[in-house]
């Protein structure tokens, strides 16, 4: 008995040895004995199949050699037809160049010295008459007269007006910054002092307490000139126009300099109006 029950130990398997105390009818036990054989033969078939799927080409060309397909390809006719040529084409004719009318021209030789009996019509050269009509060739002939000659304008004296224009348009534009600046004659104080002289406080401002500074821009030209007169940056109530006012009066001022040559500049100066 002991030797039975040791023999029936070996003989059980895994699955058995989970399987002997459950239910083997469920199912589980089944699938569990079917798994192995099952997963050996899918590896199989996929090993075969992959190999199968390398080998195709092999095989496939040693049932169906290329020899016998370039013989097959070799025996098939083919008919060449030789295409008409295509018709030639005529050249298209192009129309007549018209050449430009000829103008009138007048034998003009060189000029050469002849004994007096020599001197024919054809070897004087041609006057003036003839020239005005005509131009110089070495021969004579009669032109169609279908060109038109533009003739050069004639020189005119230029006038005031234009001589001003011209000058304007030359004028060149005005520096902000150069070697020396324009200058008030007498300097900085004497400016102060023209201000303060000639300066008028508006009545409207005054009453109505403002005070501030105008700033006026200008241009000093090369004559000491003050042009472009306009306000930059104005508090109203009649001080803008007061400040333009001023300095239309002012004298010439020294003109600025670049490279030691008068050039007109561009100038900005701030004009007070504090009340006291």
């Amino acid at each position: 008995m002991p030797t039975s029950n040791a023999s029936e130990i070996v003989a059980l398997t895994y699955d058995d040895i989970i399987f002997q105390a459950r239910n083997r009818a469920y199912g589980a036990f089944v699938l569990r004995k079917q798994y192995r054989p099952t997963l050996s033969r899918a590896l199989g078939l996929g090993i075969g199949l992959f190999v199968g799927i390398l080998a195709a080409p092999t095989l496939y060309a040693r049932i169906w050699p290329a020899e016998s397909l370039n013989s097959k390809q070799s025996m098939t006719e083919v008919t060449l037809t030789k295409l008409a040529d295509p018709p030639t084409e005529l050249p298209i004719p192009l129309p007549p160049v018209e050449q430009p009318p000829a103008v009138n021209t007048v034998r003009n030789l060189p000029l050469v010295v002849l004994p007096e009996a020599d001197v024919v019509d054809d070897n004087l050269p041609p006057t003036i008459e003839q020239l005005k009509d005509a131009t110089s060739s070495t021969e004579t002939a009669e032109g169609a007269g279908d060109i038109d000659v533009i003739a050069a304008p004639e020189a005119t004296v230029p006038t005031a007006v234009e001589k001003a224009v011209e000058a304007e348009s030359k004028t060149e534009a005005p520096f902000t910054i150069v070697e020396q600046q324009p200058e008030y004659p007498g300097g900085l104080d004497a400016l102060r002092t023209f201000l303060s002289k000639n300066l008028n406080y508006p009545k409207v401002a005054a009453s109505a307490g403002v005070s501030g500074r105008v700033y006026v821009s200008f241009v000093v030209n090369t004559d000491g000139s003050l042009t472009d007169l306009h306000v930059l940056k104005g508090i109203g109530f009649g001080c803008d126009e007061e400040a333009i006012r001023v300095m239309q009066k002012m004298p010439h001022w020294r003109s600025g300099k670049q490279s030691g040559r008068a050039v007109r500049v561009k100038y900005n100066l701030p004009i007070s109006f504090t009340l006291e």
